[in-house]
């Protein structure tokens, strides 16, 4: 059995997590929430993360009913993410190991997203899609590495709706994009925006940059402005937030399609924080019914960047023999999940 401590700091959520054989014995985690109208900065992000990471790392200890001396390895998140509250997290995860003498390993965000989504759901091989604030793709596993079928090719679409939200002045509490759905929930009055699939890639700024015009036509001079003025006015922000909602997510069912064809597979897995979603779930699920196949996802317990994706992921990785010199305990911005050797996976 390996008992593994996960610190997880990527971007506004510092989490820490505890997991010992497969079961989960502590996941606690505090976000960083901003005033309407406002996205995260990384060095205010970085100083919540100081300030709360202690006390999360004794509260999980508690709630775990562990001693230090309990542990296995230390795991922390080593990227992708915003470089000032990644060092967070690295920098305690490489105190913790001195003072208490344990193992440490880096862990890549996506993989620890997707480990943990096999371990809740119990998805044996699923086609993969990751969604999140900063990272979409559409992701499959063959021969030792998780290999990347189509992503975004500019903003993710977790940024694209929490743009969105400032833009409408939507509340940062819990989230921007929860809020996006519960106000999509009170609108079923479609705008056709743009659709923009490229091959097995998606991009979102030029869907933002459109819809940004309907909800403030007077912001902006160009082409369209004149005419869709009179028409914009008319729109609510619920209507806005369903048709950004149902555009966005059929491009991300029509990739995952596709990549279920390529692959032969008659699995999806969601995960990353936009996964939540409980209309992405709905429009996937409908998808794989009419394949026979199945959706698989979890609740914002652990779609939600969390501490205990990175103690389990890490977890795997030691049990399957990976260690990581300590001189190589650093962090990087750009960390592709197609870079990490799968070691813990024999099929």
């Amino acid at each position: 059995m390996v008992c593994a401590l996960g610190i997880e700091g990527s971007a506004n959520k510092i989490g820490i997590g505890i997991i010992r054989d497969g079961k989960v014995l502590a996941n606690v985690r505090k976000t960083y929430i901003t005033p309407p109208g406002e996205g995260f900065l990384p060095k205010e992000t970085a100083k919540h993360h100081r300030e709360a990471i202690l006390g999360l790392v004794k509260s999980s200890l508690k709630e775990a009913q562990l001693k230090p001396s309990d542990l296995d390895v230390i795991c922390y998140t080593k990227g992708p993410g915003m470089a000032p509250p990644l060092l967070v997290g690295a920098i305690v995860a490489r105190t913790l190991s001195l003072l208490w003498d344990i193992p440490l390993l880096g862990v890549n965000h996506c993989i620890g997203h997707i480990e943990m989504g096999r371990l809740i759901t119990g998805a044996q091989n699923p086609i993969v899609l990751y969604v999140s604030g900063g990272n979409t793709q559409v992701i499959a596993y063959s021969n030792k590495r998780y290999r990347i079928f189509g992503e975004t090719i500019d903003i993710a679409v977790g940024n694209c709706l929490d743009r969105f939200a400032r833009i409408i002045k939507l509340s940062n509490d819990p989230s921007p994009g929860y809020n996006i759905e519960q106000l999509a929930k009170s609108s079923n009055r479609y705008i056709k925006l743009p659709y923009v699939v490229k091959g097995m890639d998606v991009s979102f700024s030029g869907i933002l940059s459109y819809i940004e015009d309907l909800a403030e036509p007077g912001k902006r001079q160009n082409k369209r402005k004149r005419a869709q003025e009179e028409e914009a006015n008319d729109y609510s922000q619920a209507d806005l937030c369903y048709s950004l909602q149902e555009t966005i997510f059929a491009m991300l069912v029509e990739i995952t399609e596709r990549a279920m064809a390529h692959c032969g597979s008659n699995e999806v897995l969601i995960v990353g924080g936009v996964g939540c979603n409980e209309r992405l779930q709905e429009m996937m699920c409908i998808m794989c019914e009419e394949r026979g196949g199945k959706l698989f996802a979890t609740d914002e317990r652990y779609c939600i960047d969390n501490g205990l994706m990175i103690a389990h992921a890490g977890a795997e990785m030691f049990r399957s023999g990976t260690r990581m010199p300590f001189e190589e305990a650093f962090v990087t911005q750009r960390f592709r999940t197609d870079e990490v050797l799968v070691s813990w996976r024999d099929d």
